[in-house]
């Protein structure tokens, strides 16, 4: 015999013996007294859509899954509908991340528990946040678990969203007043020692590949980075001027970033080829045998708000070259903070 619920403040409550056949068994909503369970709106909405629930009363009207559908009982619905019923189909029991469902919810919409696995079990296999590919997503909301984007024609992508520890074993010792000129967006050095490009990779010899001493050719980062340091004979304070004078606040943001990778020992060059502020290398030894950059990362302000088809599209492209994507979040207040986040597609 099919079961009916009937909706009440918020939820769907469910009698009859639904506490054995639906939640103990499969996991859907929490017990209330005795056999009945109330069932959030989209684990109602399952059981209709599969048949298992007859219908939803709700006053004097009952709703099928059609018309339960229509109401969008709460908001965002339609799209953590879509990505519930997609993950109970590759075998995961999920409910929302919000108590009694939990007593330590995370702060998603879904917590999702490994397959076999369900609230009781204590074991969580990703907390889940839904947007719709039109729902802005502000960086400061970003939240380690996955993210499942829905698009137009309802198709889902989820992306593995996580803090990023970002270090390397490329520090070196550096030269000490190097001659160097000031041009008008690079900055050529003179007679640098052949280490500062062969051994820490500052800049590109001016002679191409085939060159005796190398003369350098760095950007304006690099050579901010080198000044301040005391490795070039350059006024650090022109080169900041120059930087901001042709990039505006962004080179601020970069050079933060740079100096924040190269005393990580990490070794950053430009990412222009791939759309990106850098490429990375945690390790190199010499340029001769450099092996392939493992980040792309993109410089952004802590207030940014991302499109999630912006955020498909750097993802895509990073793991199109095999690599994983890096959001690099510079603050804006004096001490000028970073904090890296890493996405990459998943497939649960």
């Amino acid at each position: 015999m099919k079961l009916e619920g009937r909706y009440d403040d918020g939820v769907v409550r469910v009698g009859g013996d639904a506490r054995q056949r639906y939640h103990d068994s499969r996991g859907y909503g929490y017990p209330l007294e005795g056999n009945e369970i109330a069932l959030a709106p989209v684990e109602a909405a399952h059981l209709l859509y599969r048949g298992d629930l007859e219908a939803v009363v709700d006053g004097d009207t009952r709703l099928g899954f059609r018309e339960f559908l229509a109401r969008e009982p709460e908001p965002g619905f339609g799209v953590r509908f879509l990505v519930y019923a997609d993950l109970r189909s590759r075998g995961f029991y999920l409910s929302p991340a919000t108590e009694p469902w939990l007593a330590d919810p995370p702060k998603t919409d879904f917590a999702v528990f490994p397959r076999g696995k369900g609230p009781g079990d204590g074991e969580l296999e990703y907390a889940l946040t839904v947007v719709g590919e039109r729902t802005d997503l502000p960086a400061g909301e970003l939240a380690s678990g996955v993210l499942a984007v829905v698009d137009e024609e309802s198709e889902i992508t989820y992306f593995d969203v996580d803090r990023r520890q970002v270090d390397g074993e490329s520090a070196a010792e550096l030269p000490a007043g190097v001659d160097a000129d000031l041009l008008a967006d690079r900055v050529i050095v003179w007679e640098p020692p052949r280490s500062l490009y062969e051994r820490t990779f500052y800049g590109q010899p001016l002679e191409g590949r085939e060159y005796d001493e190398p003369t350098l050719q760095c950007s304006l980062l690099e050579a901010a980075y080198l000044a301040e340091r005391g490795a070039i004979d350059l006024d650090p304070d022109a080169v900041l001027d120059r930087g901001r004078d042709v990039e505006g606040e962004r080179f601020a943001r970069r050079l933060c970033v740079y100096e924040h990778l190269r005393e990580a020992g990490v070794v950053p060059k430009t990412g222009y080829k791939f759309g990106a502020d850098f490429r990375t290398y945690a390790t190199v030894d010499s340029v001769e045998d450099l092996g392939h950059s493992e980040l792309l990362i993109r410089v952004l302000p802590s207030g940014h708000v991302f499109e999630p088809r912006d955020l498909a599209l750097d993802v895509r492209l990073a793991h199109g070259v095999r690599k994983t994507m890096v959001f690099a979040l510079v603050s804006d207040d004096r001490d000028a903070t970073v904090e890296f986040w890493s996405a990459e597609r998943l497939t649960p």
